[in-house]
């Protein structure tokens, strides 16, 4: 495995800066944002895709550093019911897989994005419950009508330019568990696994390392993030919690540093289960940790994961 970073958090710095940070904290491979929610502090798809000079400069920026690109991301809803909106994600989508496969790289992260109720929807509209029985039927043309048709088209695209689509399953989008993710696996193409990050499971309450071993095969790239749970603010309001990030003395749970939600007997497994379903990629460090600076959450998960890939690495199966 290697230790990678999702290279966003460094928007503040030029490309090769972020690359050199990475670098720094032994990191050896990065996670580039290209569009959509990411944003493209560092790399705009669309901007550059027939710019063969500045694809160039990127992939001896990576190369001249002794770092590899893990994924290109471009997180986004492409099934949003506001019409511009879809079709610039999409773009995205689409600039950021041809990208991909122009820099060598196989794997594209991104959302399964989230339609709204019916056609005439303004906003996306997320189901959580069977009833009243009206949100069975949303869910339905959710799934049948707008979602797999797109993904069964993205998939022979991504197919016939060599590239994985890794779905980040995340609550507020129609994949947001282990079950979401393999439905649309299983109707949509093999080519569309999951970008596994364990924070948004946590908050849940799901069991992450149970969740590896669901998935398996499935898992093309790995976040390394983890959640803080309030007992007290959970006891009271459960985990559905519409506050905002900020307010994180009054939240049910709180995104954090690798190590300051669960402690390193948690991520040793984790690392573990990963290889023993067979993944071997990156571990990609993503900070939205609200009370640590960029610096030192990031040095933090840095120093943590080092220590645990490195180990995991060393060792050898006893039946190897």
């Amino acid at each position: 495995m290697k230790l990678g970073v999702f290279i966003v958090l460094f928007g503040q710095q030029s490309f090769e800066q972020a690359l050199d940070t990475a670098k720094a904290a032994g990191c050896q491979s990065v996670e580039i944002g290209t569009g959509a929610y990411p944003g493209t502090a560092h790399v705009n798809a669309k901007a550059i895709l027939d710019d063969d000079a500045a694809i160039r400069r990127i992939r001896e920026a990576v190369d001249s550093r002794g770092l590899t690109i893990s994924a290109l991301s471009t997180h986004g809803n492409p099934l949003h019911p506001n019409k511009e909106q879809a079709q610039a994600h999409h773009e995205d989508f689409v600039a950021t897989v041809l990208l991909a496969e122009k820099l060598g790289v196989d794997t594209v992260i991104t959302f399964s994005g989230l339609p709204g109720e019916s056609e005439n929807s303004k906003y996306p509209s997320w189901v959580t419950c069977p009833w009243p029985p009206d949100f069975l039927t949303v869910l339905e043309w959710q799934w049948n009508e707008v979602a797999i048709p797109y993904w069964k088209e993205q998939s022979a695209f991504c197919r016939q330019h060599g590239v994985k689509v890794a779905i980040e399953s995340h609550p507020g989008f129609l994949v947001y568990n282990t079950e979401t993710a393999l439905r649309l696996r299983r109707e949509a193409g093999d080519n569309i696994g999951v970008n596994f990050d364990p924070s948004h499971l946590f908050w849940q309450g799901m069991d992450p390392i149970e969740c590896v071993k669901a998935l398996g095969d499935s898992i093309y790239h790995v976040h390394a993030k983890d959640t803080k749970i309030d007992a007290r603010n959970t006891a009271l309001n459960g985990v559905l919690d519409t506050k905002h990030y900020g307010d994180i003395l009054n939240r049910s749970f709180v995104f954090r540093t690798v190590g300051y939600g669960h402690d390193d007997e948690f991520w040793k497994n984790l690392v573990s289960t990963l290889r023993l379903v067979g993944y071997d990629g990156t571990i990609s460090i993503e900070h939205e940790d609200g009370i640590m600076s960029v610096n030192e959450g990031f040095t933090k998960a840095a120093g943590f994961l080092n220590g645990l890939i490195l180990k995991e690495s060393a060792g050898e199966m006893w039946w190897a």
